[in-house]
């Protein structure tokens, strides 16, 4: 089997409330992604899914688990190893215009990377800028000199992701890249991203509450809730053949959808400050039984591909 370009075991990141109550944001996730694939990540808001991320490109550092890019072990390197490792990972972050500097130009955004890394020379680095600028679809001579407050928000994610991809990574993590922007500018970001990966030969975690957007980018989609994977599966097969009883709701939950005869959910109180024992999501699961309670399900192959943590999925 070839080996997955990225590769998560058991990560686990936790952080103290206002209160002093710790909350477990990643209770033990496993995920691999195989070179050029994307891999889409939903489920509801402060179920994890940024937070995997970040912990994935060590922003910050998981607090248990490991992460390997391309059978390397970032959380066994030191810093100075990490850094030199780093432009083969960047990342595109939800809100496009504070993710920019508000007092540096877009070229400079953009060079700020190269600097960093490539350490090319001033007539390079302006060339590499611009055709970066040019492949995501912005004009270098209007827009280098412009500050991010000049721009829409659509043309801050263009720039931002021109950003992510001047230094060439292999992994592109995209965190919920078009939830900020207006619908009528989320499809151009979307087909982008989408031109990029093939025009760049990149692989690509993409994450989204969007199931409809995720669908459409993704190769294969995961899951989340309260920091567990409960389900991942082909995207091609998440309408008709998802059989996690949480991600049948999710998908109830799209206007117009047809779930057939889903059972309704029990509306219990979880959160990632009180998670329930056993599986996380009984106290919503119409299906739960004493076992759910005593026994966390693993994830498990229900099917070629398809991958399950419930105990009621033959």
């Amino acid at each position: 089997m070839t080996e997955p370009l990225l590769s998560i075991r058991g990560l686990r990141k936790g952080y103290r409330s206002p209160s002093g109550v710790r909350v477990d944001a990643l209770a033990g996730v496993d995920i691999d992604i195989a070179a050029g694939e994307t891999l889409g990540l939903v489920g509801e808001s402060g179920c994890g899914k940024t937070t995997l991320g970040r912990a994935a490109m060590l922003l910050p550092p998981p607090d248990a688990g490991r992460v390997a890019l391309e059978g390397i072990e970032l959380t066994a390197l030191p810093a100075r190893q990490l850094r030199a490792i780093r432009p083969r990972m960047q990342m595109v972050f939800q809100d496009p215009v504070s993710s920019l500097n508000p007092k540096r130009s877009i070229a400079d955004a953009v060079a700020t990377p190269l600097r960093l890394h490539a350490r090319l020379p001033e007539r390079g680095l302006r060339a590499r800028v611009d055709a970066m600028l040019e492949a995501v679809g912005l004009d270098p001579v209007a827009m280098r000199d412009r500050l991010p407050h000049e721009l829409s928000g659509g043309q801050c994610q263009r720039a931002s992701i021109a950003r992510a991809l001047v230094l060439q990574p292999r992994l592109l993590l995209c965190d919920e890249p078009v939830s900020s922007l207006d619908v009528s500018i989320q499809a151009q970001i979307v087909n982008l991203l989408l031109d990029s990966k093939q025009r760049f030969d990149l692989t690509m975690l993409f994450i989204a509450h969007d199931i409809a957007v995720v669908r459409h980018v993704s190769d294969r989609v995961a899951v989340m809730y309260l920091g567990r994977v409960c389900e991942i599966l082909p995207s091609d097969d998440l309408a008709s053949r998802s059989a996690h009883p949480y991600t049948r709701l999710l998908l109830d939950s799209i206007p117009g959808h047809t779930g057939g005869n889903t059972p309704t959910e029990h509306r219990s109180t979880a959160t990632p400050l009180a998670p329930p024992s056993g599986c996380r999501f009984r106290l919503r699961c119409p299906l739960a039984t004493a076992r759910c309670a005593s026994e966390e399900p693993a994830l498990r192959e229900h099917a070629p591909g398809h991958q399950v943590a419930c105990h009621h999925v033959d």
